[in-house]
């Protein structure tokens, strides 16, 4: 799509004229009529992407040419003229269809901004569809279900840099979605026949990590009974996907770097350097920016991490996917646990939109598989989750600004929270959850025994 077709509908022939020059000089490839009917049948016979058209004219006007073309093909993006620009006709306009208005006399530069606005999402659109249709076969796409500007950003990026052979660190906060992007790279890649391997730095010791990225030598420490096929070395021809990076201890940084810069894996316990071609896409909730900062992580792995970044937006900066997402749930878990059930009430999802989902989509994802296994109605109904009950009572205990609770109380509930999200992401693993709070194992026991008291 670098060449758009624009077809002009004015029955003032030097505006058409004028209009047709300017736009053909841009590159369009420009067709004119003098008045709706004929504009109808050029858009039936012709491929257009877009249709200025003028408002009152003989015949249709041009809330008939917009109906009428939308009838004909609703992916055509139209702008209509009109010298009478009120607020009313405008939004009625809108409603029905039409992409933006330009008042008379037209102004050039403001048409160029709303013709690169209907280009640039035509684009996105179709660079969109492309990557869904390359994950058909080996992803199911259709797991990332959005409808908000921001993740049609964040997947056009995705199917941007799929095809290349690029590290990728992707960022944002936990339950977002980061592994599910990285497998819809990788399957849309031409590595997709080859393995997608997952480490996840968070839940593995120090001592454990190395082990695990590079493999080890029978004997080559206490407790290496076996030879160990490190993770890179399995996903020797396809994609590594390196979960919390940012939790890589310093130690291990280094060696990373050398396996990203020359490809060659220091296996514990061995001289020899195992050559491997693995693609590295890299996911962090943290700031390595603020660790670069404090000597915590390495500014020369940064960059060569950080060659493509996508930023996952967190659910309620994209509150527009709330409902959509509920109803995949729904469908998802109403088909697993073999129950009948429509949908989710306005009420609930009402309640749904109001809430901030700390835990972003896999909180909702969690919610909606315990509403649907617990209710008895055919839809999710106010009354089915009390979970956000609960979760109001602790937001309000953190609240900072709401003293109904105690000192003492409201530092315990922070306190609490904080652990109970390094331990979750690291599947319970003290020493891990430790090291993500900055703290010592011994600290993080004496802290969980006071808070439980």
């Amino acid at each position: 799509m670098n060449k758009f077709s624009l077809l002009i509908i004015d029955d003032e022939e030097p505006q058409l004229q004028s209009l047709k020059s300017f736009l053909a000089k841009r590159g369009y490839t420009v067709y004119t009529a003098s008045n709706g009917e004929e504009g109808y049948k050029i858009a039936g016979s012709n491929l257009i992407d877009i249709v200025l058209t003028d408002f009152n004219m003989p015949g249709w006007n041009g809330l008939q040419v917009l109906q009428k073309i939308k009838e004909l093909n609703p992916e055509i993006d139209i702008v209509v003229m009109t010298a009478f620009g009120t607020i009313e006709s405008a939004v009625n306009l809108m409603k029905k269809g039409a992409f933006d208005y330009l008042t008379k006399p037209i102004d050039l530069d403001e048409l160029e901004n709303i013709l690169g606005k209907i280009k640039e999402r035509k684009l996105l659109i179709g660079e969109n569809k492309l990557l869904r249709e390359q994950l058909q076969e080996k992803f199911r796409f259709e797991q990332i279900v959005s409808q908000s500007n921001l993740m049609e950003t964040v997947l056009n990026t995705a199917g941007r840099v799929a095809n290349s052979k690029a590290t990728v660190l992707v960022r944002g906060e936990s339950g977002t979605g980061k592994e599910l992007i990285a497998k819809a790279i990788h399957f849309a890649s031409p590595r997709k026949d080859k393995p997608f391997i997952t480490v996840n730095v968070a839940s593995l010791s120090e001592n454990l990590l190395e082990s695990e990225l590079f493999g080890h030598e029978k004997g080559s420490f206490t407790g290496a009974v076996n030879q160990r096929i490190g993770r890179f070395e399995e996903a020797n021809g396809g994609t590594i996907f390196i979960d919390e990076v940012g939790d890589i201890p310093l130690s291990v940084q280094i060696k990373l770097l050398r396996v990203i810069q020359f490809g060659d894996v220091p296996k514990i316990g061995s001289s020899n350097l195992i050559h491997t071609d693995v693609r590295i896409i890299a996911a962090t909730h943290r700031n390595l920016e603020e660790m670069i900062r404090n000597g915590e992580f390495r500014e020369d792995l940064f960059y060569r991490l950080n060659v493509v970044e996508i930023v996952l937006p967190s659910l309620r900066q994209r509150k527009e996917d709330v409902p959509v997402l509920a109803d995949h749930f729904i469908n998802k878990y109403a088909k697993e646990n073999q129950k009948e059930i429509k949908g989710i009430s306005r009420e609930a999802l009402d309640q749904l939109m109001k809430y901030n989902f700390p835990g972003n989509v896999r909180e909702l994802e969690n919610i909606i598989e315990r509403d649907v296994v617990m209710t008895r109605n055919e839809f999710i109904a106010t009354e089915d989750l009390p979970t956000l009950t609960q979760i109001k009572e602790i937001d309000k205990k953190m609240d900072p600004y709401n003293f109904d609770d105690g000192y003492e109380e409201k530092i315990k509930s922070f306190e609490r929270t904080m652990i109970q999200e390094a331990l979750n992401r690291t599947n319970g693993n003290k020493s891990a959850a430790a090291r993500i709070l900055g703290i010592s194992e011994r600290h993080l026991r004496s802290r969980l025994e006071r808070i439980n008291n």
